[in-house]
């Protein structure tokens, strides 16, 4: 059963999808994603799948309970899409060959043109999940694809800051928070002719790293080739010194922000959003109370220090170095 309800006391949908209950749990002995299973072609480089457990669904099953005008209810119209980077259940993105993370990235831009032309979608969300401490209930490398009704609220209040700034300002507030970024330099970690990844002023989680498009662009539908190799470039570069800064497999939530489907954001800019919830190889930041009760973030770090741990990792395999 999926449905959305409206939650009026901050005016946002709230997804309820009670089959989710039956996903497997880190699963030992068998994986749906890996060639042999029977579930994915024998050979394949990147593959989208359709989530088994899937919050959104086209066409959505009728809701289990009616609505009004009050607690309003609507069916849960989109997509959920699992994308698996590679048929080795043992290796990781960071792992990955620059030229293999090209092809995960022109998979991303063509899945997205075909959910941008699917009526009824309002917002892409592509992202990842890595590591057990983060939820992840399948082990084997992958990402996943959600294609909302409604812009999602944390994209609808970039959206609006990005609207009022432009309106006041006459200029993107993403290039310039990236100009700033850039003439100060301490917060910056990797950089190429397309993208520039750094630990932003106002981070909340110790190791948070944003990827910048260098050029002003919303989406993946305006990457030139050029920025398809270099987005994978950083997408390594980034990734390795997470993996090489405490020598582990570094866990870690990422979001690629771009603009939504429906109608004209001149104003907006494609990033990339990554939160790691270790604090130090030991220790995790939890959203607890203040966070989560109070949507207030402690960050008990500064960004200027932990940007220069990261700046300071190399971003290459530990085996090329031996």
């Amino acid at each position: 059963m999926t449905e959305l309800r409206w939650n009026p006391t901050v005016r946002e949908w709230v997804s309820t999808a009670s089959h989710r209950q039956g996903r497997p749990q880190m699963p030992q002995d068998w994986c749906p994603f890996c060639p042999g299973s029977g579930r994915v072609p024998d050979h394949y480089g990147v593959h989208i799948y359709p989530n088994d457990y899937a919050a959104f669904s086209i066409p959505a099953p009728p809701p289990a309970i009616k609505g009004d005008d009050f607690y309003k209810v609507r069916p849960s119209h989109g997509k959920c899409d699992v994308v698996l980077y590679h048929p080795d259940h043992q290796t990781s993105l960071p792992q990955l060959p620059v030229d293999h993370l090209v092809k995960l990235v022109r998979l991303w831009r063509s899945r997205f043109l075909e959910l941008k032309a699917t009526p009824g979608i309002r917002y892409v969300l592509i992202f990842e999940n890595k590591g057990a401490v983060i939820g992840v209930t399948m082990p084997h490398p992958h990402g996943q694809i959600y294609s909302f009704p409604f812009i999602p609220p944390r994209l609808e209040k970039e959206l609006s800051a990005a609207r009022a700034h432009h309106r006041r300002a006459g200029h993107c507030l993403y290039c310039d928070i990236l100009k700033k970024e850039r003439r100060d330099g301490r917060r910056i970690i990797a950089e190429n002719e397309a993208f520039t990844a750094f630990i932003p002023f106002y981070a909340r989680w110790p190791y948070e790293v944003h990827i910048f498009a260098r050029r002003h662009l919303g989406a993946l539908d305006a990457f030139r080739p050029s920025e398809e190799r270099a987005l994978a470039e950083m997408l390594k570069w980034v990734t390795l010194k997470y993996d090489n800064l405490f020598q582990m497999s570094f866990p870690y939530m990422m979001a690629v922000h771009q603009a939504p489907t429906r109608g004209k954001y001149p104003y907006y800019h494609f990033h990339i959003e990554f939160y790691p919830p270790h604090r130090s190889k030991e220790k995790l930041k939890y959203l607890a109370s203040v966070e989560s009760g109070a949507g207030a973030f402690l960050n008990d770090s500064l960004a200027e220090e932990k940007a220069e741990e990261l700046r300071a990792v190399h971003p290459v395999r530990q085996d090329d170095v031996k």
